[in-house]
């Protein structure tokens, strides 16, 4: 395991194939400063090519995430509002288009930009005693950047619900399988969970991760015609490539 930064950045342990990214200021819920939402962006964008699975989660055993530190806003200028946002629309754009798979290892309260986070990453295994939220409102400040994911996957009644009251939910009260790829009961069970996951997620080759992960951000973007021809140019250029062809020989169902 990585030693303790004093600094409270993000912690970054590569173990294998797995690039492991905690948020690390426990004593504060790991609650997000600029500085960290850098680190966060770098270690995903600079991870090499041995890299096969990145998973996101925070220090200690009260929280995966409190969002953005409240001395952020309230130390910033009323114009500082679009510098602020667009570092941590900047952060979750890597982590969501990242060429490998990411997942949100979810071990506490997961809250305001901490969700986006979670809700970037491709897949999020939590225990049953996990509670989101985006408290935004209350502070008089709308949620957006990767908020906007929210409606898709809760559907538009629960996600506005969700969203304008500024509540905390338990996993079970918005659908756990509506969020969560894996819900355990305790958090014991969080390590194997997400080690099973990785391994399934690491297996295909990192060129068609890497090619779908494409297609996902294209598919979000694009309407279905736009969607379906890019398909067919990326499966034609992966198609060609050596690594697909011992793939395919390799295959056994």
């Amino acid at each position: 395991m990585p030693l303790p930064d004093p600094t409270g950045l993000p912690l970054v342990h590569d173990d294998g194939g797995v690039r492991t990214i905690t948020l690390n200021r426990p004593e504060q819920a790991n609650a997000l400063r600029l500085e960290d939402v850098d680190a966060l962006a770098a270690a995903v964008r600079d991870a090499g090519e041995a890299t096969r699975v990145i998973v996101l989660t925070g220090a200690g055993e009260r929280a995966f995430g409190a969002g953005m530190h409240l001395d952020v806003f309230r130390d910033a200028a009323p114009g500082d509002g679009r510098a602020i946002i667009s570092r941590l629309a900047e952060c979750l754009r890597i982590v969501r288009t990242a060429p490998v798979p990411t997942i949100a290892r979810l071990n506490g309260a997961c809250i305001g930009a901490a969700f986006e986070l979670a809700l970037a990453c491709d897949a999020r295994v939590a225990h049953a005693g996990v509670r989101v939220g985006l408290p935004e409102v209350k502070l008089g400040i709308p949620s957006v950047v990767d908020a906007a994911l929210l409606p898709h996957l809760l559907g538009p009644t629960l996600a506005h619900e969700l969203i304008l009251t500024g509540d905390l939910y338990t996993l079970p009260e918005l659908g756990a399988d509506r969020l969560v790829n894996r819900l355990v009961e305790t958090p014991q069970e969080l390590d194997a969970a997400v080690a099973g996951l990785a391994a399934k997620l690491a297996a295909p080759t990192r060129e068609v991760i890497a090619a779908q992960k494409g297609l996902f951000e294209t598919w979000r973007n694009r309407g279905i015609r736009d969607s379906v021809d890019a398909s067919v140019d990326v499966f034609a250029e992966v198609f060609a490539l050596p690594v697909t062809r011992d793939a395919i020989g390799g295959y056994r169902p």
